[in-house]
């Protein structure tokens, strides 16, 4: 089958309009990039799409929006009456091009290959194998492999904020204990964890499209019967010993009482999705509920975590 990518520049603003259009018109697939990436030529396998939250905002001033339709009279029209209607919206000409066929969700592993996240822990597209380790003492470690493919819900890993998770997850003795990923995304967080030895994940995520790509996901890396995925309304009372959280810096703030109360006394946390100007801000909300370490930088993102110490 033949493809049409329809490529959009918006400002940051209207970029939940303009996905809403293309979603709208019948897009099969939308990403979203750095129209200032000289090395984007191809928006469907690009590497450093910014992995936010569902329903998050991206950073950047302007965004590419790319959709990809199918190469039909029906399709074609649809988008190029949505680039038309959006045109006011643009700060620059829309442009529909061909694409030739190929399966996009495997194209990206041209591009994307295992990657190791602590001593440990491996992420690695299906049917991959981690790459021999480099130091001789890691010989010794027995390899906890996460299978994922790109797909529909954000999460691989080549996120900063989702690589210091991985590493902290592999970085923490998981076994035996409850974790809780809130806002989960692909679901790595929790699938990760139980590869790790949790004894139980639950996942929570108020995107019923995160909710079905984290059950696929912890189905085809055999650990689904340990995992509950939740929304946040649905969410009962619980003490875990874990508790992870990758979103936004101004939902961890305003959900520190939340989180803290679903933690046991000693529970390990780590909060991400934080820029490092965004530290002072968040450290200051769980300070008084969590004794807090140094945070892990990496490329102006920032992951805390500490011990709770107030639960109530």
């Amino acid at each position: 089958m033949a493809w049409l990518q329809l490529a959009l520049i918006g400002a940051r603003e209207q970029v939940p309009l303009i996905e809403a259009a293309l979603e709208s018109a019948g897009a099969l697939a939308i990403t979203l990039d750095d129209p200032e990436d000289p090395g984007q030529t191809t928006p469907s396998t690009n590497l450093e799409l910014l992995e936010p939250a569902p329903g998050a905002t991206p950073l950047w001033a302007l965004v590419r929006i790319t959709a990809l339709f199918e190469d039909a009279p029906a399709a074609r029209l649809r988008a190029e009456q949505t680039a038309d209607q959006l045109h006011a919206a643009l700060a620059a000409p829309p442009r529909l091009e061909p694409l030739a066929d190929q399966v996009w969700e495997r194209a990206w592993l041209a591009h994307w290959q295992p990657r190791r996240f602590g001593r440990r822990l491996w992420v690695c597209p299906h049917g991959q194998a981690p790459s021999e380790p480099e130091c001789p003492s890691d010989h010794a470690l027995e390899q906890v492999i996460v299978a994922l493919d790109p797909g529909l819900a954000f999460g691989t890993g080549s996120h900063p904020t989702t690589a210091l998770c991985l590493e902290w997850l592999d970085s923490i003795d998981l076994v035996g204990k409850t974790l809780l990923d809130y806002g989960c995304g692909s679901g790595i967080l929790a699938i990760a964890a139980l590869k790790l030895g949790a004894a139980r994940a639950i996942a929570i995520d108020h995107d019923p499209q995160a909710l079905t790509a984290t059950t696929a996901n912890a189905a085809a890396n055999g650990v689904a019967a340990r995992l509950s995925c939740l929304a946040p309304d649905a969410l009962p009372l619980f003490s875990a010993d874990v508790l992870i959280a990758n979103i936004l810096a101004g939902v961890l703030v305003e959900l520190a009482p939340i989180l803290t109360r679903l933690c046991a006394t000693n529970a390990q946390i780590a909060l991400s999705g934080i820029l490092e100007p965004q530290v002072p801000s968040v450290a200051a909300a769980y300070g008084g509920r969590v004794a807090l370490h140094a945070p892990a930088i990496r490329d102006q993102w920032a992951l805390i975590s500490g011990d709770c110490i107030q639960i109530r």
